[in-house]
């Protein structure tokens, strides 16, 4: 047998080898792909359908702008506090987008239900408007500080929002919305029932200061 035929022999049961134990290795702990593995679980929450009856009928143009926030909750997870410190999410659970996108949209669908104003759509480059409404996220997530195992989280959300008269881009009016409320249960699905409930709060009460707020300095 030849020098070369040998070391031909030898890298060929060297690779043989070297895939052996790569398969034990494989097989003989837990290794998940890129891509495998339990898919996320994708949440939507609902805009408000009901309003105040006294909420007067206007016939000025509203822009939503997308809610500034920070980055830990400029993302589609769906974000938890176990102490004032850290932020954290849940596993395999998501929102449909981003959340400030989502609560844009949630916004604008809830202005349209309430059929008090002619006209209000998403804020874009050459669209004109009477008012811009321009918010902030600075609470949205679940809370477990100081609670029992078997309690449910309290639903935080607070949300700033400013009436912006244009074209002189001035500030009119300024509200701030601050709730916390208890989730129904401790499963997930409750969780975001807790959200559901907390956001429609502040999607009622939004609508309503804003249509107010801008019919009053419409003219002015």
């Amino acid at each position: 047998m030849t020098v070369s035929h040998t070391n031909a022999m030898t890298r060929r049961l060297g690779r043989i080898a070297l895939a052996a134990i790569l398969t034990a290795m494989l097989a003989s702990c837990s290794f998940s792909l890129p891509g495998t593995g339990e898919p996320p679980r994708i949440f939507v929450l609902s805009p408000k359908s009901t309003f105040d009856e006294n909420i007067p009928v206007v016939d000025w143009q509203l822009l939503i702008d997308s809610p500034i926030a920070a980055a830990g909750l400029n993302t589609s997870r769906i974000a938890l506090r176990q102490s004032q410190i850290e932020l954290e999410y849940y596993a395999n659970a998501a929102w449909t987008d981003a959340a400030p996108k989502m609560i844009q949209r949630l916004v604008i669908e809830s202005f349209e239900n309430s059929g008090k104003i002619v006209s209000v759509g998403r804020q874009a480059v050459g669209l004109r408007a009477d008012f811009i409404l321009a918010t902030e996220l600075r609470e949205f997530q679940a809370e477990y500080e100081g609670k029992a195992d078997n309690e449910p989280p309290d639903i935080r959300i607070r949300f700033n929002a400013k009436l912006v008269k244009m074209p002189q881009r001035t500030i009119v009016a300024s509200k701030t919305y601050d709730y916390l409320l208890p989730a129904p249960g401790t499963d997930l699905v409750s969780v975001v029932l807790g959200y559901d409930a907390a956001l429609g709060k502040v999607l009622k009460r939004l609508v309503g200061w804003a249509i107010v707020e801008g019919e009053k300095f419409h003219d002015s």
